[in-house]
């Protein structure tokens, strides 16, 4: 009998506290918010790709004269201020058999990547390219050389614009703004794009280029706590 009654005894609080409104099963209160930014940034890299194709009798020649012609290439580049070691590689090399007025012929090609770190001399280097024996051009495609960094800034204005909102919305509710309770982030980032350029014939004078600004976008979702 006393067991029971030492059990019903401590079980009694534990009941009262059920019977209490908002003590069990209170529900959180938060404020959901949305915070956009947009950020001009400076493109501060360009991406180029030279190649340099020929045709000759045999497969020997065609690969020989190729070569000979893209080390020239690559030396003509690496001479334009930007351009650091490492920023040149080499691309895959082909040789096909082609016919020409029944006449059996081999065309060798070999390209180069490169970055360029001065993007406002890009034309520069794609005279140079063709002035050395580059017989295609690719590019330039300019774009900021550290997005991450670009992002960063503009998510940080994005989160300040959040929580901006927030702290308004929590005002006008007779509330003050807690903490974070989660954040979820989008980004995007759009760079320019010049008009394609062609290759030029002899000696022609340096297209003019101009490495523009990207486009970074950041929104968050952040939610908050009300106290």
């Amino acid at each position: 009998m006393r067991t029971r009654l030492r059990a019903a005894l401590l079980a009694l609080p534990l009941s009262l506290l059920l019977l209490v409104p908002g003590v069990a099963g209170a529900v959180e209160r938060t404020v959901t918010v949305q915070g956009t930014a947009t950020q001009e940034v400076p493109n501060d890299t360009a991406a180029m790709r030279f190649s340099v194709t020929k045709e000759r009798g045999s497969r020997g020649a065609a690969l020989a004269v190729v070569s000979s012609r893209l080390r020239a290439v690559i030396a003509a580049v690496q001479a334009i201020p930007g351009v650091e070691p490492g920023d040149i590689s080499t691309g895959q090399v082909s040789i096909r058999k082609v016919t020409r007025k029944e006449r059996v012929v081999f065309r060798a090609s070999e390209g180069i990547s490169v970055i360029l770190h001065q993007p406002e001399r890009a034309g520069e280097a794609t005279s140079a390219a063709v002035a050395a024996g580059a017989t295609g051009t690719g590019g330039p495609r300019f774009f900021p050389g550290n997005p991450e960094a670009a992002y960063n800034s503009t998510l940080l204005v994005a989160f300040d614009r959040a929580k901006e909102r927030a702290s308004a919305l929590a005002a006008r509710a007779g509330a003050k703004l807690g903490p974070v309770i989660s954040i979820d982030e989008g980004s995007e980032v759009i760079p320019s794009q010049p008009a394609a350029q062609g290759v030029a014939k002899g000696k022609a004078p340096t297209p003019p280029t101009k490495p523009g600004g990207s486009t970074v976008t950041a929104t968050v979702h952040v939610v908050f706590a009300l106290e």
